[in-house]
C-alpha cells in the first residue's frame, strides 16, 4: 500500500467514534459521509477544493440530480468500480432509483473487507463491505495524488 494510502486509511479511522451530525465536518464532534470526505480532503491537502452549500438529508432524490457524484468527479479521480483498494472512496446508491448519497472509504479489501463511513444513528463506524453494501457501490474515486 502506497504511502498516501496508508495517511488515507489512517486518517479515515481517527474519525471512528465521530457522531453523526447532517452536514457537520468536524472530527470528534459530528459529521455526516460528507463531512468524513471533507475532513480528509483537509488533512490531506488543507483547505477543502469547493465551499460546500447547505443540503437537506433527501440531498436531491426529488430533481434526481447526482450533485454528490457530480462534485466527487470535480474533485477527485473516478476509477473501476471493481479495483477497490485501501483509500478508496466508494459512492453508494441506498435505493434503487434514488440517487447515490452515501460515502465512505475503503479500508481493508479481500475476504475481510471493510470500510469507514458515518452512518446515521450510528457515528463513524468501520463496517465490513458485505455484499449487501457493495451493491450498492455506484462509483469509486481516488484522492488526487499530490496537493490535490
Amino acid at each position: 500500500m502506497s504511502d498516501q494510502r496508508e495517511c488515507i486509511v489512517a486518517a479515515a479511522r481517527s474519525w471512528i467514534g465521530t457522531p453523526y451530525r447532517h452536514q457537520a465536518a468536524t472530527r470528534g464532534a459530528g459529521t455526516d459521509c460528507l463531512g468524513l470526505i471533507r475532513g480528509v480532503w483537509r488533512g490531506l491537502y488543507g483547505e477543502e477544493p469547493e465551499p460546500v452549500p447547505p443540503y437537506s438529508m433527501d440531498w436531491a432524490e426529488p430533481q434526481l440530480d447526482e450533485r454528490l457524484w457530480a462534485a466527487a468527479r470535480r474533485h477527485l479521480e473516478e476509477r473501476p468500480a471493481i479495483s477497490l483498494v485501501p483509500g478508496t472512496v466508494v459512492l453508494f446508491r441506498m435505493r434503487a432509483g434514488s440517487v447515490a448519497k452515501h460515502l465512505g472509504i475503503v479500508t481493508t479489501t479481500g475476504d475481510a473487507a471493510r470500510f469507514v463511513h458515518a452512518y446515521s444513528g450510528h457515528g463513524v463506524i468501520e463496517s465490513p463491505l458485505s455484499a449487501p453494501w457493495r451493491r450498492r457501490i455506484v462509483a469509486c474515486f481516488d484522492f488526487p495524488q499530490g496537493n490535490g
